[in-house]
């Protein structure tokens, strides 16, 4: 078989053919397609508007989620939501200290498994407030400690709590049904992907009892939420943009403003005295003042209108002249 490798001397030879443009270089098929650079290699990790529609999902969450708290536990905690954010499994792992409750759980439809997990402060002062304490954490845990039966009591009432606020929170974009399917003390045993694959991590700073503060962290597969962005990004806009509702909720808010009674004066003048002479008023004292041109009609504290006052018969009435501007209202 012949040798058909170039000499250097012909690999010379053709670069300097085709700097000079003795060689032409753009010949063959589809010389002139556009040519995206992908990387086989790197996953697509932009879900544009779903992270806005799981912003959503999570807001419903915390309402739902502190008010079931507060039923189960008899305490209401402080719930502060951190946005969305995709990171990698393997840059959330390293800052988590066991022990912790780890949750893997299912939420059908979305495929594959997902995680929930809690503090050890919030379990315990949870715990605390359940029997009547004030609601006081706990320090370092060694790392191999497992919960107690009635600690892992708790955490059932507070996970069922989790489970249904979570359900409800989805069910305007997408209907899931959550169940638990195991429990670690420990994130790195609850492996729901590989650590260089992408997950959707929410978290939820606690507040609760003596100043205890701790948090509750979901997470989503990315692979488990992708399959449905377009129906969520069509679902979120479908929610912002639906003119129907608007025009139907503009006309209900109109009707219950137009039963709200609003508190109405005139204010004839006013006069400035200093402390002293006012001190000395006394009946019958007569004030004078300087007339202005039109009264004020002010309502709810705000003046809205100059008004010319007359009388009718026995009656006495008012005459809109001129509404008040802003700036005019000080004066």
């Amino acid at each position: 078989m012949a040798d058909t490798t170039l000499t250097p001397e012909e690999l010379d030879a053709l670069s300097a053919g085709v700097d000079s443009g003795e060689i032409e270089v753009d010949t063959g098929l589809n010389v002139h397609a556009n040519v995206v650079k992908h990387d086989l290699t790197a996953e697509d990790s932009t879900l544009g508007i779903n992270l806005s529609a799981i912003d959503m999902v999570n807001e419903r969450f915390v309402r739902m989620f502190r008010l079931g708290l507060l039923e189960v536990l008899r305490t209401s905690p402080r719930v502060n939501l951190t946005k969305a954010k995709i990171m990698k499994f393997g840059e959330y792992l390293p800052d988590l200290k066991p022990p912790l409750s780890v949750t893997t759980i299912r939420a059908n439809p979305l495929r594959g498994s997902s995680m929930v997990l809690i503090e050890p402060n919030i379990i315990f002062s949870a715990l605390d407030n359940f029997f009547g304490g004030f609601g006081r954490g706990i320090g370092t845990l060694p790392p191999g400690r497992l919960f107690t039966p009635t600690e892992s009591r708790i955490i059932k009432l507070m996970l069922d709590q989790l489970f249904m606020s979570l359900q409800e929170a989805w069910n305007p974009l997408l209907p899931v049904e959550i169940e638990a399917v195991g429990s670690e003390i420990n994130p790195q045993f609850a492996q729901i992907v590989d650590e260089n694959e992408l997950v959707i991590l929410t978290r939820c700073e606690i507040e609760i009892g003596q100043n205890v503060n701790g948090f509750i962290d979901i997470v989503y597969p990315y692979a488990a939420v992708k399959p449905y962005r377009e129906m969520l990004k069509s679902r979120l806009r479908t929610g912002e943009s639906d003119d129907e509702k608007d025009r139907a909720w503009i006309h209900n808010m109109e009707l219950a403003a137009g039963d709200a009674t609003l508190g109405a004066k005139v204010e004839l003048a006013k006069v400035k005295i200093p402390v002293g002479a006012f001190e000395k008023l006394e009946e019958g004292q007569v004030l004078f003042f300087k007339k202005p041109d039109f009264a004020r009609l002010i309502i709810n504290d705000v003046p809205v209108y100059e008004v010319a006052v007359g009388t009718h018969g026995s009656q006495v009435g008012i005459r809109i002249e001129n509404p008040i501007k802003p700036d005019d209202s000080n004066e």
